[in-house]
């Protein structure tokens, strides 16, 4: 259940790609890869959208499947590795929000997750990737201030405390405490470096559409959204 709130915590406010991944499903029938605990595939159920959500933690989409119910929406769930996956049925739209495409850490996974999308695109489906390309670095000095929420009475506060680039990504470096009792981790992603013309080399039969743009908040990064079609 910890990482599911520190998921809800770090990611589950951000509503800035919201429309847009509405407006790429077009109502239709959409599988969300890096679903976590539901953010955008809860989003597009509601709209109307027949979601399945794929995510390598099930624990999460455990999270998500309660919340499904609780609401009354049918969202399948596969948990599975973005690398390599049959989702088992086609899909209007492969959505990949916040980065997860820059989880998979060299062209290789790459390879195999477009390998995946392809089987599971309908002909003339999408294939919809959030990246970062822009990322203020920071380390050893002033930081933005913590992501902050609570449950049965504790309180979890995630601090981050670096970006850092390093050779072939950036680096992103978190400390989470929780408030009682007091206990500390340490939290490290790396997202490698992509661009939308990167990606759309390594997705060999996709076809690049217009890329998208999500304008920074005030508590995210700005992104991309590069578009493909099967």
């Amino acid at each position: 259940m910890s990482t599911a709130i520190w998921h809800d915590i770090e990611c589950g406010a951000y509503t800035a790609d919201l429309p847009l991944w509405e407006e790429l499903a077009a109502g239709g029938r959409v599988l969300d890869v890096g679903a976590g605990t539901g953010r955008v595939a809860l989003h597009l159920a509601r709209a109307g959208c027949t979601v399945t959500a794929l995510d390598l933690d099930a624990g999460l989409l455990a999270v998500l499947s309660e919340r499904a119910r609780e609401e009354g929406l049918d969202v399948r769930v596969i948990a599975a590795d973005a690398a390599h996956f049959d989702a088992g049925d086609t899909f209007d739209l492969v959505a990949v929000p916040m980065q997860t495409i820059q989880l998979l850490p060299d062209a290789q996974a790459r390879a195999g997750f477009f390998a995946s999308a392809r089987r599971a695109l309908v002909p003339g489906g999408l294939v919809a990737l959030a990246i970062a390309t822009e990322m203020e670095t920071f380390g050893d000095g002033e930081v933005p201030p913590p992501d902050i929420g609570f449950n049965d009475g504790a309180r979890y506060v995630s601090q981050p405390t670096a970006v850092r680039a390093i050779p072939g990504g950036t680096r992103i470096e978190r400390l989470r405490r929780v408030i009682p009792p007091g206990t500390t981790e340490h939290d490290v992603i790396v997202l490698a470096t992509v661009t939308a013309e990167s990606l759309a080399a390594e997705a060999a039969e996709l076809q690049p559409e217009p890329v998208h743009y999500i304008d920074p908040t005030l508590d995210h990064v700005g992104s991309e959204v590069v578009v493909l079609r099967g």
